[in-house]
This record gives structure tokens, C-alpha cells and sequence, in this order.
């Protein structure tokens, strides 16, 4: 039997939940409805991969209207693009040239776990992922991380010291690609807040109007009826937000040699755990998570059903799992 694929995302679904990392991963059961939010991170994971290419703006801007073309006249994917459009825009403007030379992009990387005591390769356990870019500053080789983000403040960045994903990464990195890794160039972008003008119905004019003459001595009002933004508009209202120097950030971090070395001690253990549950059908729920990010986990509803075959029917898809580690076409419809 070939070893098991492991990817980041396992681990750390393992780590959250192991029921859920069981559904996904062993059961290979998907969510039919994929996060918008997920969706958009994907966008701009591909534009700035585009973007840092080739530099070509009007190309990277091409695969925002390719992917959202389809189905642009939803409001969500019609959000998405302005977003989007935007913030491309804006990061342009800020990044025109870089401190770093680009080594690679969507580089992959792939090879056996290792047993830190022994160094002995798993039979069990592989591992692969792929890194947003490789990035040589000032003589070292730096992983390039993309991030957006709602906000960024002290809390968001102090979390960043704690994220195993890169660590991981770089741990990875040097184990089979043989390359030494300073740290992590985190590229951070800020979705801005702002909101398309939806105007007002003829109710709600007729509601509002109505408040106005009641307060008014004569009975009348002069009050107009708020009309929809256009799309102009809003577009120069986002384009104006993204001229602000806290849209973007860059935060440096570096990574210590006890600290990458941890990582294997690490995934061994979380291997070793792995295994032994498995082995005694242990993978359980960890309800302390099921509303962790103020939202149901994907899977709640078919933990809840207890993986009732119609939740299965109605809820789920059949999915290979690592669809991180794909190739996806540039012009393929994100939305």
C-alpha cells in the first residue's frame, strides 16, 4: 500500500478535530457549497502569482473578469470582483518593484515523514504542500506567504509567531528541496469594508419621505429617493480606500534551527497518534470546535446526523482531498 498523502491541511485538520479530518480525508467527503470566502483567497492567490510573473497589470486584471465572468451577476461574485479589482490595483501602485528577487512560485515539494530518534523514513506517511513563493533578500532564501485579512492589528500579527503552517513549510523545504530557510515574508492584504450603495425600494422611499413631512411644520419634504451606486462609483470609492498605507503590510519573521527541528518531533508524534486512533477507530469528534470561528465546522451537520446517507446525498460530494496541490488553469472560473 502506497503511504498515506499528508498535507499541512491534514495535519492541522487532525489537530482541530479528528472526526472532521476523518470525513474529509479518509472518507473524502467535501462540502458542496465552498466558502466564499475561500474562494476569494484563491482569486487573489492567482492574481498575485500573475502579478509577481510577470509584472503585466492589465493581464493580472484579465483573470479577475475571466474568473468572474460567469456569474458576475450575482451580487456576491459581483462584490468579489470589485474587491478584487481593487485591491490589484492598489497593490501595483504600492509594490511597483520589490526588495526581494523571486526564486519561485507555487513551488511544491513532496517526500516521506521522517523518524526524528531513527531518521528513518515512514512507510505510513508522506508529506506535500506548496508554498506561495521562494524569495532571495539580502543573500538568504525567505519563504513568501500571501494573506488577506479583514484587519490587521496587533493581536492578527502577534499570531503570526505561532503559525506551524510555515514552519512546516520551511521544514519541508529543507528536507527535500535541500534549500536553507531564514524565515517567512508574510504579504499581507486587507479587504476593505466598503459596501455598494443599494439604494432604496419605493417602499422604503415612501416610509422614509412620509417620517420626514410628519416632522415637518408644512407637511412636506424635500427628500429624494437614494438611487443605487454605480458601478463606477463604488469602483473609485474601493480604488481611493486602496491608496491607504494600512491596506497592505509586510511583516519579516525568522525562524530559528530549535524551531524547525521541532517540527519534526512534531508531525512524528501527530503521526504516531494518527495511526493509533485509526487503528482503534478512535478519530473523534472535538465538540469544542464545532463553532470555533463563530460559525458550524463544515462537517457539523453530518456529525450531527451521526453521517446520515441523505445528509451525505444533499450536503456532500466525493472529492479527492490536497486540492491545494493542483494544478488549476489561470482562465478557470474561481466563482
Amino acid at each position: 500500500m502506497p503511504p498515506l498523502v499528508t498535507t499541512y491541511s491534514f495535519w492541522n485538520s487532525y489537530r482541530n478535530c479528528p472526526r472532521a479530518c476523518a470525513w474529509r480525508y479518509l472518507e473524502e467527503l467535501a462540502p458542496l457549497e465552498r466558502s466564499g470566502n475561500l474562494r476569494f483567497g484563491s482569486l487573489i492567490h492567482q492574481c498575485l502569482e500573475r502579478w509577481h510573473q510577470r509584472h503585466d497589470l492589465a493581464e493580472t486584471l484579465e483573470m479577475i473578469e475571466q474568473a468572474c465572468a460567469a456569474t458576475r451577476h450575482e451580487p456576491d461574485v459581483n462584490a468579489a470582483w470589485h474587491l478584487a479589482t481593487a485591491m490589484m490595483l492598489g497593490y501595483a501602485m504600492r509594490y511597483p518593484e520589490e526588495a526581494f528577487t523571486i526564486v519561485a512560485l507555487e513551488q511544491t515539494f513532496a517526500g516521506p515523514l521522517y523518524n526524528p530518534e531513527t531518521g528513518r523514513p515512514s512507510r505510513t506517511f508522506s508529506l506535500a504542500g506548496k508554498i506561495d513563493g521562494l524569495v532571495e533578500q539580502d543573500g538568504e532564501l525567505f519563504l513568501l506567504e500571501h494573506k488577506t485579512a479583514s484587519t490587521i492589528d496587533s493581536e492578527y500579527l502577534e499570531k503570526l509567531w505561532m503559525d506551524f503552517q510555515l514552519l512546516l513549510y520551511a521544514y519541508a523545504v529543507e528536507k527535500h528541496l535541500g534549500l536553507r530557510i531564514a524565515g517567512v515574508i508574510y504579504n499581507i492584504l486587507v479587504k476593505a469594508r466598503l459596501r455598494q450603495g443599494q439604494g432604496e425600494t419605493d417602499a422604503e422611499f415612501r416610509e422614509r419621505a412620509a417620517e420626514l413631512a410628519a416632522k415637518n411644520k408644512s407637511g412636506k419634504t424635500t427628500a429624494v429617493r437614494k438611487l443605487p451606486e454605480t458601478d463606477a462609483d463604488f469602483q473609485g470609492r474601493l480604488r481611493a480606500k486602496y491608496t491607504e498605507p494600512e491596506m497592505f503590510h509586510r511583516e519579516t519573521l525568522y525562524f530559528s534551527r530549535e524551531q524547525i527541528a521541532g517540527v519534526e518531533q512534531e508531525l512524528w508524534q501527530l503521526s504516531q497518534q494518527f495511526l493509533y486512533a485509526r487503528r482503534h477507530g478512535w478519530l473523534f469528534r472535538n465538540t469544542g470546535y464545532c463553532f470555533h470561528y463563530g460559525a458550524p465546522c463544515a462537517y457539523y451537520p453530518l456529525c450531527r446526523a451521526n453521517g446520515a446517507e441523505h445528509v451525505i446525498a444533499n450536503l456532500y460530494e466525493h472529492r479527492a482531498p490536497h486540492e491545494e496541490l493542483r494544478t488549476t488553469s489561470d482562465d478557470a472560473p474561481v466563482f
